[in-house]
């Protein structure tokens, strides 16, 4: 009777160890972010968080998750799978952010600073505008000789 004990106990401790390595490729994190301004560090509220989870190839899931900044700029999420993770924080009044983090700490504290928007950079500051050329000034078709 002893000898089935024992294969049942590595049996039972076998069933254990394959139960323990299936929950660890699922295993969760808590993310919990901060939004402030760039410039001053202050809070910004309402700031909308979005999460994107990032397949092995480098492509952005189907989906994804809106969490709201609560007045002191905070918004918490327990449950992001481990591994890549697109962050987009959008406000108005400042530049969109976004950047992939990769989640593997049970706990992890993202704090996101956000710009002003800045200047637009054109390829046609410095030249004449296309809608301003005159059509006098439009170069001649030649004929070839």
């Amino acid at each position: 009777m002893s000898a089935i004990m024992k294969k049942l106990g590595y049996g039972l401790g076998v069933l254990i160890l394959l139960y323990g390595a299936a929950f660890a490729e699922n295993e969760t994190a808590i993310v919990n972010f901060v939004v402030v301004k760039d410039y001053n560090g202050k809070p910004i509220r309402n700031a909308a968080v979005v999460l994107h989870p990032i397949k092995k190839d480098g492509t952005q899931s189907k989906g994804g998750l809106e969490l709201k900044a609560d007045a002191e700029g905070k918004a918490s999420y327990d449950g992001v799978p481990y591994g890549k993770l697109r962050i987009q924080v959008l406000a108005p009044g400042f530049q969109t952010f976004g950047e992939d983090f990769d989640v593997n700490q049970a706990t992890m504290e993202i704090t996101v600073k956000m710009k002003r928007p800045q200047e637009q950079f054109s390829v046609y500051k410095d030249k004449e505008k296309p809608s301003e050329a005159k059509p006098e000034d439009a170069p001649k078709d030649e004929k070839p000789q």
